[in-house]
């Protein structure tokens, strides 16, 4: 792909190396409360009241402030610390997938009117979103309930070393999907299916949850038509690269992968045939009007 010099996407949250940690904010200790109300009612508590009394007369400074760092903890501490310094083939593809993103924004706020903008999240071993707390182990994963995207970037080395799924644009094709994710949640489509959890058996949902994916990938082709149409970022061998992708995240194949076994009705992401057959519509017709994978039968 010629995506370098490329405009990089402002809508990047970078959590690297401290990833799902602590705000490091400081919060009242129980432990406190029997000691305090001893020292308080003590000649000495006597003495220590008085002196920041007197403390705040002269410096017209509110001693309870004091009092409240001692035994709760300073709430107002700088949480600065050290930006997070990755080597030279991490921050590259943290530049890219800015770039993808930026690339996502410009199709999609030309097809859609009112578009809302994703924030990607690129994060280190752990993260927590409005949808709970996920590891690496999760893969790229899209929240509706924060609207951002999640990424370790460790997961492009997983796709390219377990999937034997490399490439910088089935790389793309990963960050466009969670962003199809992100255009069903704005057209309402994830409500609509997120509604009939509980109300069907869960072979019955699994289905529905097939579609969802599928559309998804359906919107990463119609990304693909349309960003190569305006940039001419893609090269000889890219499709071939996110259809690959595609390929080895079927079901069907991760499942014979894992345990030699395909069980059919625990599919929620689809087959690798489809899966290629719907990125594959998308980036041949750029038609968003195309990929009613509702109501395609067969899929």
């Amino acid at each position: 792909m010629k995506w370098k010099g490329k405009r990089q996407s402002s809508n990047i949250e970078d959590r690297r190396g401290r990833s799902g940690s602590s705000s490091g904010r400081g919060g009242f200790n129980p432990n406190l409360i029997v000691p305090l109300v001893r020292i308080l009612f003590s000649k000495t508590g006597l003495i220590i009241v008085g002196l920041f009394l007197a403390f705040s007369l002269i410096t017209s400074t509110n001693p309870l402030r004091f009092l409240g760092q001692f035994f709760v903890g300073d709430n107002n501490q700088s949480e600065a610390s050290s930006p997070y310094k990755g080597n030279a083939n991490e921050n590259e593809m943290a530049d890219f997938s800015a770039t993808i993103l930026a690339s996502t924004e410009d199709v999609w706020n030309e097809i859609l009117d009112n578009y809302r903008e994703p924030t990607l999240v690129i994060f280190t071993g752990t993260v927590v979103s409005a949808c709970g707390t996920a590891s690496s182990a999760t893969g790229p994963f899209y929240c509706p309930g924060d609207e951002k995207l999640y990424l370790d970037l460790s997961f492009f080395q997983d796709m390219e070393r377990k999937l034997n799924a490399s490439g910088d644009f089935a790389q793309a094709y990963v960050i466009a999907h969670e962003v199809g994710h992100h255009i069903q949640n704005i057209m309402g489509i994830t409500n609509k299916v997120q509604s009939l959890m509980g109300k069907m058996s869960k072979t019955d949902y699994n289905k529905y949850s097939v579609r969802l994916e599928l559309q998804a990938d359906f919107f990463a082709g119609v990304w693909a038509f349309h960003s190569q149409k305006k940039t001419k970022m893609m090269e000889e061998g890219d499709l071939e690269e996110a259809l690959n992708a595609a390929f080895a995240i079927g079901d069907d194949r991760l499942q014979k992968q894992s345990t030699g076994v395909v069980v059919p009705d625990s599919f929620t992401h689809g087959t690798s045939k489809q899966r290629v057959k719907w990125f594959k519509k998308g980036f041949a017709t750029g038609d968003i009007e195309q990929g009613d994978t509702f109501n395609a039968n067969p899929l």
